[in-house]
């Protein structure tokens, strides 16, 4: 079982700054890569960067430069990940999802969270 839980959305002003932190609980699962999406009412999930159990990490070209995905840190038995967010603009406005692509023996499964609002108001 994997259990990812988001904290850190919320109303922040446009060009303000958020961080959030995405925490898996993992039980028997290695994870791979742990990464960020959202999606805003109407629109398809959109990717927003990965970071891979290797250290890598790509970010979309659409939030590069603004959004920056941290390192996976491991405390006991929880994989934290985190997304800085600055220069925050109306159209980031939506629910920012936690993504992690984990495999147990040689079966491969994706996982997410429950989601978190961030809303930009101008």
């Amino acid at each position: 079982q994997v259990q990812l839980v988001e904290s850190g959305g919320g109303l922040v002003q446009v060009g303000g700054s958020l961080r959030l932190s995405c925490a898996a609980s993992e039980s028997g699962f290695s994870i791979r890569t742990m990464g960020w999406y959202r999606q805003s009412p109407g629109s398809q999930r959109e990717w927003l960067a990965t970071r891979t159990s290797g250290g890598s990490s790509n970010t979309a070209d659409s939030v590069k430069g603004r959004f920056t995905i941290s390192t996976i840190s491991r405390d006991n038995t929880k994989n934290t990940v985190d997304l800085q967010m600055n220069n925050l603009k109306p159209e980031d406005t939506a629910v920012y999802y936690c993504h992690a692509y984990v495999r147990r023996g040689s079966s491969s499964y994706d996982w997410w969270g429950q989601g978190t609002q961030v809303t930009v108001s101008s």
